[in-house]
């Protein structure tokens, strides 16, 4: 059950839209689709062997009421750090999402 005291954080999840000028040039921006009440289950500091040394991967996992049109391509953005979206879980019976972001580099 989703309990609304424990959703005290506000995130906005957002979208790249592609748009075509009057000359027919192609621009891409991310545009809001939704500002929704969120809580933060886990957030770490994960480091990581990577080809060119170690790096920290910052990752939070976000639990908001169901949305039907969130999909993995959309990114979210808390406290002016905009995480890519890479896992989407559904809890309960559209009760509610289980977001899991990586922090973008």
């Amino acid at each position: 059950m989703m309990r609304a005291g424990k959703l005290d954080r506000t995130i906005t999840i957002e979208r790249l839209a592609e748009t075509i000028s009057q000359t027919g040039a192609v621009s891409s921006a991310w545009t809001n689709i939704a500002t929704v009440r969120a809580e933060i289950v886990t957030q770490s500091a994960t480091e990581f062997l990577n080809g060119f040394g170690e790096a920290e991967d910052g990752s939070i996992v976000f639990r908001i009421r169901h949305l039907s049109n969130i999909s993995t391509a959309d990114r979210v953005i808390y406290d002016a750090t905009a995480y890519n979206v890479k896992e989407i879980s559904e809890i309960g019976r559209r009760r509610g999402l289980e977001l899991r972001t990586v922090a973008t580099s």
